[in-house]
């Protein structure tokens, strides 16, 4: 299932002659400060890029939006009908917030408000971006949040109503982004990696929106190989029978309740020549859906378990990605699927399971199912061999409750988690490096294993750390790891905001992409 898309062009006409549907602009709302020097509150500042729109409105634009409700709050789209004083039929002001000092607005800022506006003009065919972008060192980077926030904003899950909805209308088709020089090759490049990054984080939100009943374990495996092999990357998937002949523990006990048996997806990215020398290996959780197993989850918001899945998707999404863009290091990406279902077979509290990497877990809650898949899928990298390890998942609710719905955790390598960190919010993904503390480890020392899944003398505290000191345990010394907890981020159950719509949101598919490409550049 493929949701309709929006195509990206560059354009460097008078904005105010161009044959499109609408005609976007951004405006600053004005500080205390500004009010106090000008005496006007409640006046608009347009931002640059607007000056022809502005002229042809006889300099009474601001006036008119203001008096329509305008603020220049970030993301606030307002709507006016341009009777023919430019060409287009619309003209769409969206907010920015305060003018920066002597400086564009922040990427981010142009992402989400360019994402807002995008999604608002749904039903017209044609729209032209005029936001501000910088005239510096920064201009790449302002284009890119441009390009991203439009593609990500437009996004519409196909769906499956049977019926025609009279009041939903048609994502844009055509996005123009207004630019000094649309034959520069920097911007044309900075498009077309916007439109393969955007396209990745768009298959992902589909994977994590399709129904549960539709991507089961072996479905998913399966749409996750089709997709790899078109875009070139070697594929490998291993079924149940090559799992328990391989010893991946984990992945057989979570998988062994469900009548849709777990798999292994291996994807490989080689790059030309031989790429830096440097090895990636990316790992994403595939639980297609989670039901807590024999330790049951509560029957409200289940149906948000389909999104335990996020993970893989975003690993495979990335992947797709970093196959277009091309960087010179080695990648290799681990999807461990399964469906924690209760039943007969199922995996009990006070089983022993044999891990990939020989280590017994003692399991003391089948609800922290990702972590013994994860297990196996990271120990595998290790022996594979790697120099860096990025693992996401949608691991533990203690993610949410310490850090809220858009900022990830992540722990493992400090210096690592600290580029993750770095890399998170140049994107717009932020991530706040966690600690792993010795108590959690010890309180996880089992009377019959090797180690427990969780440390049942901590209960609910601590509890993203707990995931993240387990997956340690299956981490080679030699490899920089960084486990990155996108339980919040990964899934937005809130109505649409910025370029965020209802569903799987991709993250941290840009971070990923961006993480290889940092290595490929500087080891």
């Amino acid at each position: 299932m493929t949701s309709p898309s929006t195509t990206l062009s560059l354009v460097d006409t008078d904005p105010a002659e161009l044959a499109v549907d609408a005609i976007v602009i951004g405006v600053h709302s004005q500080t205390g400060e500004q009010v106090a020097t000008s005496g006007l509150a409640g006046t608009l500042l347009l931002a640059s890029g607007a000056e022809s729109i502005a002229a042809a409105f006889d300099g009474k634009l601001t006036e008119t939006l203001a008096l329509l409700g305008a603020t220049g709050a970030p993301g606030e789209v307002i709507k006016l009908a341009t009777l023919g004083t430019v060409t287009a039929p619309v003209v769409a002001a969206v907010g920015l917030g305060p003018e920066p000092t002597g400086a564009a607005p922040a990427p981010e800022t142009l992402r989400r408000a360019a994402g807002a506006v995008v999604r608002a003009l749904a039903g017209a065919g044609r729209v032209a971006l005029t936001l501000p972008l910088p005239d510096d060192a920064d201009a790449p980077a302002a284009l890119r949040a441009v390009a991203e926030g439009a593609l990500l904003g437009g996004y519409r899950f196909a769906g499956y109503k049977t019926k025609p909805q009279p009041t939903r209308r048609e994502p844009v088709a055509e996005v123009l982004i207004a630019v000094p020089d649309a034959a520069d090759a920097a911007a044309r490049g900075e498009i077309e990696r916007a439109t393969a990054v955007a396209g990745a984080v768009r298959a992902s939100r589909d994977w994590v929106n399709t129904a549960p009943n539709e991507l089961r374990p072996p479905s998913f495996a399966e749409a996750v190989a089709e997709a790899a092999r078109a875009a070139g990357l070697g594929v490998e998937v291993l079924d149940e029978a090559a799992l328990r002949a391989g010893g991946y523990g984990g992945i057989i006990a979570v998988g062994q309740g469900s009548e849709a048996p777990p798999r292994l997806v291996k994807l490989t990215y080689t790059p030309a020549g031989g790429g830096n020398g440097k090895r990636v290996a990316l790992v994403g959780k595939g639980i297609t859906f989670d039901t807590g197993g024999i330790s049951i989850k509560p029957a409200q918001g289940m149906w948000e378990m389909k999104s335990d899945m996020a993970g893989a998707a975003a690993v495979a999404a990335a992947m797709l990605a970093i196959a277009a863009v091309r960087p010179s290091v080695a990648v290799t990406a681990y999807l461990p699927m399964a469906e924690n279902m209760p039943s007969g077979t199922s995996y009990r509290p006070g089983d022993v399971i044999t891990m990939y990497n020989g280590k017994k877990v003692e399991v003391l809650n089948t609800d922290a199912e990702g972590r013994m898949i994860l297990a196996d899928a990271m120990a595998r990298a290790c022996e594979d061999g790697t120099d860096y390890l990025f693992e996401t998942s949608t691991l533990t609710g203690g993610q949410v409750v310490a850090l809220g719905k858009r900022i990830a955790g992540v722990m493992g390598t400090p210096e690592l988690c600290e580029r993750v960190r770095v890399v998170g919010d140049s994107v717009g993904e932020p991530a706040w490096p966690m600690p792993l503390p010795d108590d959690v480890r010890k309180g996880m020392d089992s009377d019959v294993a090797d180690i427990s899944q969780v440390n049942a003398g901590m209960d609910r505290a601590g509890h993203m750390l707990q995931g993240g000191v387990f997956l340690r345990e299956f981490v080679t010394d030699e490899v920089a790891w960084a486990h990155i907890d996108i339980a919040g981020p990964g899934y937005h159950s809130g109505e649409a905001t910025g370029y965020w719509t209802k569903g799987g949101t991709g993250v941290p598919v840009r971070t990923l992409v961006q993480l290889v490409e940092d290595v490929a550049a500087n080891g």
